[in-house]
């Protein structure tokens, strides 16, 4: 497994002046909050932070935070980004509790596409990541969704999936069943047979 880490330091000048002055030096303001300690306002060097959330696992792992030597285990809770450019703005993680559990958003793989495509299917992903509940120690890299047996006209749940030991599907719990993929006929020729009645 990869080890994910990070460094950061304390930051005292806050506002929106302040975050400004930040991302021009090439850096990123942050927040780290959660546990039994108080939120802190971090700065990251933009480039660190990059180079690190372009492996997607690190979305879903244990990151370990270093702030001025001190060192933390947190995960990212949110991230936002320029609109347009695509590249980071600000941070947000969250500290980890051993024996607590936590909320993450955790990536979607699909796998074993082609057999519903060779029966002559299209495959929707409705959702590319899944909030999941866990302890640290259980979050998931990913969550896969096998698609080998998906027939023409099935759409995929929640309650389809297999949650790995002791991850709980955050909507489940809510009652929410949302649709995962659908396997559909290609539109092209769905539309063919409709104008092929109408005539």
């Amino acid at each position: 497994m990869t080890d994910f880490t990070l460094n950061a330091q304390a930051r005292t000048d806050l506002g929106k002046g302040a975050s400004r002055r930040l991302r021009h030096s090439a850096s990123i303001p942050a927040v780290v909050y959660g546990g039994d300690k108080e939120a802190q306002s971090l700065t990251i060097v933009a480039k660190e932070i990059t180079k690190l959330f372009e492996n997607e696992a690190a979305f879903s792992h244990v990151i370990e935070l270093n702030v001025d030597g001190v060192k933390q285990n947190v995960i990212i809770k949110a991230m936002q980004r320029h609109p347009a450019k695509q590249f980071i703005m600000h941070a947000d993680f969250i500290r980890v509790v051993a024996g607590q559990k936590l909320t993450a958003k955790v990536p979607v793989h699909f796998i074993n596409e082609e057999g519903p495509v060779k029966k002559g299917g299209e495959v929707s992903h409705v959702e590319s990541e899944l909030e999941v509940s866990c302890e640290a120690k259980d979050l998931p890299e990913f969550i896969e969704v096998d698609l080998a047996n998906a027939e023409i006209g099935t759409i995929i749940h929640l309650s389809d999936l297999k949650a790995p030991k002791g991850v709980e599907f955050v909507a489940l719990a809510h009652g929410d069943d949302k649709a995962v993929a659908n396997v559909h006929a290609p539109r092209v020729s769905a539309e063919a047979e409709e104008e092929g009645a109408a005539e």
